[in-house]
């Protein structure tokens, strides 16, 4: 990549620069580097001349405007030439930065044509570049180790020419044109002055570029410094210099047009600073050095133009970068942890930190929010208290540098932390600073940064981390106030939710909810397992439209009368059937999709019914996944009269069956159909034998989420051993309970159950006596032996519930029947019916009575 001293090099036909800057102990301009085929000794030139003397090097500076000279006109009277090459010609410019005259650039032309117009042009912008770089601290001299101003100017040289850095400080007795005569103390002193300035900038910073503009056509010819510094790669340029004009911040277009456009362009010189926004997003300084060439009517024809990286020269320019973009980083936070991510991405890393903390101010107290590295041994042990979620109480107490800060509210600044108490004098032994973070008249929170190499702060530095901390310390209240108010709205709907999930028999079950990170409005989702019996489950799953209070409302009456309907004893269809008509009359907008199974636990067999909800997902046992195909009816609250078929799948011991919400699997960057297959895939590399670790794989995915999330998983065992059994329908008749005696008697001989005899048929006496004597209708008895249990139930067609009376007088002959039940029985209970009720008993027996 050709850099612009070779550009000026080859395409300007220039043989050899040099640069003058000015002794001013010595008066007299001295030189420090030279570029080109040979080095300046070789053509004639000095390497020191005094500011008085009558040399055209000296004429240039002290006019102040460039020297052309043709290889007759730089012959002296006495027949000695300035250049010795034959036909060399020689150009002289002035360095000068805001009227400050820092010395002369000096340019030998060997093609003995001389400089035309179009040259002169460019070196004379060559020339204002240079000076830039000599101002920006290039070295005067040759010693230095960062290059000089020609090597600055141009970001490097490469074979076309070398920096000599090996002039010596003595001088000639007599200088070529003047004739001046130096005694030999006057060339020492030159020789022993060295300025001090150094180049500080990095080869990135010192990239330039030159251009030519043909105004008539608006193309341009660019070289690719200069499309490097815009951000556009070489086989991406039109040649358009609107191409080039698009990247421009549109504040500093006007001044740009105002250069470039046929109608203003100028004979003279022009000069200019604006912006550029790269594709990257970054925002660059640049400076143009232009100027016009005329046609042979006078009127301007081209533009030459040289442009270079003024970061160097706006010292302040990255800063105002790093807060505009910390601005927009911090516009988009919502919670403390997000603040934490921007001041990182912002902060750290442009400002090289070798570590950040953040913490807020509770009572006192501060409590750490953020520690970059998150690597333990990159903090101090006291610092580790992070992973504890909270400082100590006497942080502050045990800190006084970090007290003290906090009590003045302002930005601290430490050239090393070597020194200060335990806990802050391993943070920045390079630098240290300690920000605190101020809201109104109170600080809310600290930020640490801590560098371990040598990291000087400057006046733009400083003046970056105090707008910093304002804007940090209004965001992490306001980040506060979100995560207290999300949180609030969190806890609000969990509290709809189920809080801990029933154990059932051959079955496995776990669920996940997650709100909604963006708004802070509650959402619809939930779900719920209902057991039915000692046979049967439910399991449920729901969205209910919208994010609001109405929403989460709608949410839990519906859970509850889906609830309510289910454990009567109602077929799942019906069950839909039943709170749909509940939420049209409702007075309300809102609808809500539903998922409804009932499983049978010893069969396996699971009625589906889907109210315009996804379908489940079933992996079986073999890691095969599939989507249950099962019919479906409109939402809930829609239609009044809509009907929801019931389809009716096996499930496979070692099943897991997948309930969720569309808020996992679709949303403002993911397709559904492409959720469903990562939750597909996901579900076959899991391990089935932990479901809730196969619950988080599936939720880890959902971490910036437009909609709440609902997640319900079943893992279906299967029973290992079934349960017996046997129904009777009791008579009303007068003897009926001998008879349901006699069923239950014969029954346990059946099963080998010997022991509690007395105590199960005591149960099935009282039971089926107040079944009759309470009750109008059907009576029936159901035994159930499940292992080691037997469960005597006897249902009837009165949905009253039995009520266990409180006390019963030694007078009063009925009442006691619940408390034998309750005497007799391991547990006891009553589950509503469809139009009745269920009272149940269990005894558990011993292991050999069974």
């Amino acid at each position: 990549m050709p850099t612009v001293t070779e550009q000026v090099l080859a395409s300007a036909g220039v043989a050899m620069l040099a640069v003058y800057v000015v002794d001013e102990e010595a008066h007299g301009l001295r030189l420090t580097e030279t570029v080109g085929e040979s080095s300046g000794a070789a053509y004639g030139l000095w390497p020191w001349y005094p500011l008085s003397g009558g040399s055209p090097i000296a004429d240039a500076f002290r006019a102040g405007r460039p020297l052309w000279l043709s290889s007759e006109e730089i012959a002296a009277p006495d027949g000695d030439a300035i250049v010795s090459a034959a036909g060399a010609s020689l150009g002289a410019l002035p360095l000068d930065v805001d009227g400050r005259r820092l010395g002369c650039l000096v340019v030998v032309d060997c093609t003995g044509d001389g400089f035309d117009a179009r040259r002169r042009g460019l070196l004379e912008l060559y020339a204002g570049q240079v000076a830039l770089r000599v101002e920006a601290g290039c070295p005067a001299s040759g010693g230095s180790e960062s290059g000089g101003a020609l090597a600055g100017a141009s970001a490097g040289l490469t074979e076309h020419g070398r920096v000599r850095r090996d002039l010596p400080s003595g001088l000639p007795g007599v200088a070529a044109a003047g004739g001046a005569v130096h005694d030999a103390d006057a060339n020492a002193a030159v020789g022993r002055r060295r300025p001090e300035k150094r180049l500080a900038s990095a080869a990135d910073d010192d990239r330039a570029g030159s251009f030519t503009l043909i105004l008539s056509t608006g193309r341009i010819q660019a070289d690719e410094h200069v499309l490097d510094l815009v951000g556009i790669a070489p086989d991406d340029f039109d040649g358009r210099v609107e191409t080039l004009l698009a990247r421009t911040v549109p504040e500093d277009l006007p001044a740009l047009m105002s250069v470039v456009e046929p109608g203003n362009a100028m004979p003279g010189g022009r000069e200019l600073e604006f912006r550029i926004r790269r594709s990257t997003g970054e925002l660059r300084w640049l400076r143009l050095r232009c100027r016009a060439l005329l046609d042979p009517s006078g009127r301007p024809e081209r533009l030459l133009g040289v442009l270079v990286d003024a970061s160097h020269l706006r010292s302040s320019t990255d800063e105002v970068s790093m807060v505009q973009r910390l601005s927009a980083l911090l516009a988009t936070a919502l919670a403390v942890r997000d603040v934490g991510r921007s001041l990182v991405s912002a902060l750290r890393e442009p400002l090289g930190a070798d570590r950040l903390a953040l913490s807020q101010l509770h009572a006192g107290r501060l409590v750490v929010t953020l520690l970059d590295p998150p690597e333990p041994t990159a903090w101090p042990e006291n610092w580790r208290s992070e992973w504890r979620l909270e400082r100590p109480d006497t942080l502050t107490g045990a800190l006084p540098t970090l007290t003290a800060a906090l009590r003045a509210g302002t930005t601290c600044l430490w050239a090393t932390s070597t020194g200060l108490e335990p806990g802050l004098d391993e943070l920045g032994r390079g630098g240290l600073a300690i920000l605190p973070l101020p809201y109104g008249n109170r600080v809310v929170g600290l930020c640490l940064l801590g560098w371990d190499k040598p990291h000087p702060f400057g006046i733009e530095e400083r003046s970056l981390l105090t707008a910093t901390a304002g804007l940090v310390g209004q965001a992490l209240v306001r980040a506060r106030a979100f995560d207290a108010e999300h949180e609030l709205a969190a806890m609000l709907q969990r509290s709809l939710l189920p809080r801990k999930l029933p154990s059932l028999p051959g079955c496995v079950t776990v669920a996940r909810y997650l709100p909604a990170t963006a708004g802070l409005a509650v959402g619809g989702d939930w779900y719920d397992v209902i057991p039915l019996s000692d046979r049967f489950v439910a399991l449920v799953i729901g969205d209910v439209q919208g994010h609001s209070a109405e929403a989460a409302t709608v949410m839990g009456q519906i859970r509850t009368a889906i609830r309510a309907y289910a454990v009567e004893g109602h077929p799942p269809d019906v069950v839909v059937s039943h709170t749909n008509r509940l939420l049209v009359g409702m007075e309300t907008d809102a609808f809500a999709t539903c998922c409804y199974v009932a499983l049978d636990t010893e069969e396996g067999d699971a009625w589906f019914v889907r109210a315009g909800h996804m379908l489940p997902v079933v992996r079986e046992p073999d890691g095969t996944t599939r989507e249950v195909e099962t019919e479906g009816g409109p939402p809930l609250g829609v239609l009044p009269d809509a009907e929801f078929p019931l389809t009716m799948a096996p499930l496979s011991p070692g099943s897991v069956l997948t309930l969720l919400t569309d808020g996992l699997v679709e949303s403002s960057k993911l397709l559904l159909e492409d959720g469903v297959r990562r939750v597909c895939e996901t579900l076959s590399a899991a391990d089935p034998s932990d479901v809730d670790r196969m619950a988080d794989e599936l939720i880890r995915g959902a971490e910036a989420r437009d909609d709440d999330v609902a997640l319900l998983l079943m893992r279906y065992d299967g029973l290992t051993a079934r349960p017996r059994r046997a129904g009777w329908t009791v008579w009303r008749l007068p003897d009926a309970v001998m008879h349901a005696r006699r069923f239950t008697a014969r029954t346990m001989r059946a099963w080998q159950v010997t022991e509690e005899t007395d105590a199960i048929l005591l149960i099935v006496s009282e039971l089926v006596t107040n079944a009759i004597a309470h009750t109008q209708g059907e009576v029936r008895l159901d035994l159930t032996l499940a292992g080691d249990r037997l469960r005597v139930a006897v249902s009837d067609s009165s949905p009253r519930t039995p009520v266990k009376p409180a006390s019963v007088d030694w007078e009063v002959t009925g009442g006691r029947g619940l408390l034998l039940v309750e005497a007799m029985s391991e547990a006891w209970g009553s589950v509503p019916l469809s139009g009745g009720k269920q009272v149940w008993g269990e005894v558990l027996l011993s292991p050999q009575g069974v």
